[in-house]
């Protein structure tokens, strides 16, 4: 099992959350996703650590972005 936490911009309510939990679910092996809107972290737990690419692909999708 891995976790790992993300940090995405441009959520700004419950709606977005959805979008984004939605999105990342799409992921093979995630297991998990919680998501922080006032701080804009995700956690996302999976089978296997999730490459940086794949979870900025999933969450650009839903129309969001990913910050480092």
């Amino acid at each position: 099992m891995s976790t790992s936490t993300f940090t995405v911009v441009g959520m700004t309510c419950d709606h977005c959350v959805g979008s984004v939990k939605e999105g990342v679910a799409k992921i093979d092996g995630v297991n998990a996703i919680d998501v922080d809107l006032a701080s804009g972290l995700v956690t996302v737990e999976a089978d296997t650590d999730i490459p940086d690419d794949a979870f900025a692909a999933a969450v650009n999708e839903a129309g969001y972005e990913v910050t480092q």
